[in-house]
């Protein structure tokens, strides 16, 4: 729910009721006189921003303070937005990414905004306390700065959001000003590009996008000039986000990483500069906004991109499954099919696929135990040559697991969008979940299938993403380099595992952030040193540091140390984020 400013509002919000997350009623001061000077403050804090200061910081942005009170208050009779017919859309509309994307505070994952006030369960607390308390609908470079000096100046928790696609809960934060990239877009192409400050022109086309851009939106507006992007795979993921994570995409193969693409940057430094970033001028920021994390170095609000004439492929949707789900040969057969995962790469191939003892899959009517998965040749509309290399795999299935039920259908494709199009990630939000992954290079997948079984069975269901390979170890970033983990330079297969549990349960909350890191183990010890991928991670991911960035990791904390020496933007494993812990909903120096 959407207001215009209203500060007296936003403090009722926030103080009105328990706390649905620690089941304690969040006060004015919840027990002491004043927070710490050494914490950021908290709405109702003595230092807390006055109304008065809210209506002018208000004003300097031309009314663009926003007031979000809990979305899902419209179902709970004790609430005064309670009203049955709204109640019963946003139900209905919970579960999908775009309801979580076009409303301001929410997350694709309810555990980040602590459970508070959920819809579907309408005897629970209802508060806004886990949410932020004001929003910036940002549209310009200078809204964000305006944003980050009223932050920096009034010890105001800030967090950005573009659609709230955020497995680490990066874009979330009780009491904290949001600023909301989501309505950052514009569009522009060029057949050649030259930086800004340098004295060349870089030889290809491109694509200028805003900051809150959403990479399905990009997909659709180049095709109508024949060209595309490297970007993911669900129609929420965010420029922004994205391309600071380091972006896999299964176009990453045949073209590197999205943070590869980059040619330049607009980008608001917490200390409220506005700049420009490329290998002529902020080198050091340019490289570290390029797979060093979101939120944690500026906000980027402007992306050049480098853009590909849009690509024919040939698809392959496969599944090779049993309907026992208790065979005991079924991950055996899974783990030899990963085995030939770097087979599949040197082919020129690129996939997604999932393993697992019971497949559901929005989109798929396959079911049963085993692989299955979506896979592209590009620059083909052979069907055929698809199936050619396939052969000798399905051969030597068909040879150690007789009576397994194998599906492979072949299509051609005029373009990356027309394959998009049938094949984007379908599943739901608006859940509590928390997932882990870690990189596998061919040794992992090929030296001991034994161990690549066991590993994915512990996982129960995992995606093998074939997003790694070729293209991404070839890939020659502008400047030279760029701050994603070097492992990514090795990796085949990116694989994630996930878990949901219950909403409202500390104990389940906590069991399920432990258990998804336990399960994950087996595949570090698969491939020890490979590390992680960030963007597809939780919190607590062992060693996050070396994890998310190796050897990166040291400059990168030289540079947030250099550009955000008073710490203004903070998030959940983040770089440089060990000066600061969460206590309840104060975040503080260490």
């Amino acid at each position: 729910m959407l207001t215009k400013f209203s500060s007296t509002l936003a403090l009722a919000l926030f103080v009105a009721n328990g706390d649905a997350f620690s089941g304690q009623l969040l006060t004015a001061d919840s027990g002491n006189t004043s927070y710490s000077a050494e914490c950021k403050v908290l709405p109702g804090s003595a230092k807390w921003p006055c109304e008065e200061t809210w209506a002018q910081f208000n004003q300097s942005t031309g009314g663009k303070l926003l007031q979000a009170g809990a979305p899902g208050a419209v179902c709970h009779p004790g609430q005064p937005v309670y009203n049955a017919d709204q109640c019963a859309a946003v139900l209905t509309a919970w579960p999908t990414y775009d309801f979580q994307t076009n409303d301001p505070v929410s997350n694709a994952w309810n555990q980040y905004n602590n459970d508070t006030c959920l819809p579907d369960v309408p005897d629970a607390p209802c508060s806004a306390s886990g949410y932020p308390a004001y929003v910036v609908n940002a549209t310009t470079a200078q809204d964000v700065k305006l944003s980050l000096d009223f932050a920096r100046a009034h010890n105001v928790r800030v967090v950005v959001k573009s659609t709230g696609h955020d497995y680490l809960g990066r874009s979330q934060a009780p009491g904290a000003l949001l600023i909301w990239v989501h309505h950052m877009k514009g569009l522009k192409t060029h057949a050649s590009f030259q930086p800004r400050g340098c004295n060349f022109t870089i030889d290809t086309t491109a694509v200028t996008a805003g900051g809150g851009s959403q990479l399905a939106a990009l997909y659709d507006e180049l095709l109508k000039i024949n060209q595309t992007v490297v970007g993911g795979y669900s129609k929420t993921v965010g420029l922004g986000g994205y391309i600071t994570g380091g972006g896999h995409s299964i176009l990453a193969p045949f073209y590197g990483l999205g943070a590869d693409q980059v040619l330049e940057m607009e980008v608001v430094t917490p200390m409220g500069d506005i700049v420009i970033a490329n290998e002529c001028q902020n080198q050091d920021l340019f490289w570290a906004m390029r797979g060093g994390g979101g939120g944690t170095f500026g906000v980027a609000t402007e992306f050049t991109l480098i853009t590909y004439p849009t690509p024919e492929l040939v698809g392959l949707d496969m599944s090779i499954l049993t309907a026992d789900s208790n065979a005991s040969y079924t991950w055996d057969m899974a783990a030899y099919v990963l085995s030939q995962f770097p087979y599949l790469d040197s082919k020129g191939l690129s996939g997604y696929s999932i393993l697992t003892n019971n497949l559901t899959y929005p989109g798929s009517s396959a079911t049963g135990a085993g692989i299955a998965g979506f896979f592209l040749k590009e620059g083909t509309q052979d069907t055929s040559s698809i199936l050619d290399i396939w052969a000798p795999i399905v051969d030597h299935i068909n040879k150690t697991w007789p009576g397994l039920s194998i599906s492979l259908g072949p299509a051609a494709y005029p373009s990356f969008q027309a394959w998009y199009s049938t094949h984007f990630d379908e599943t739901s939000a608006g859940s509590d979940m928390y997932v882990g992954s870690h990189l596998l290079d061919a040794a992992a997948l090929t030296t001991n299938t034994t161990a690549v079984s066991e590993a994915f069975r512990v996982l129960g269901e995992a995606n093998a993403f074939l997003v790694g390979g070729r293209g991404v170890k070839s890939a020659k970033p502008r400047g030279g380099s760029n701050s994603v983990n070097p492992s990514w330079r090795r990796t085949i297969v990116h694989a994630t595992g996930s878990l949901h549990f219950a909403p409202l349960n500390e104990t389940a909350k906590s069991e399920a952030l432990f258990k998804v890191n336990e399960m994950l183990e087996p595949m570090r010890n698969l491939a020890p040193g490979m590390g992680s991928y960030l963007n597809e991670n939780n919190p607590k991911e062992p060693n996050w540091q070396r994890s998310f960035w190796g050897d990166n990791y040291d400059r990168l904390l030289k540079i947030k140390h250099e550009i955000d020496p008073l710490d203004v933007l903070w998030c959940h494993a983040c770089v440089g984020n060990e000066r600061w812990k969460e206590v309840g909903y104060k975040l503080c120096h260490v």
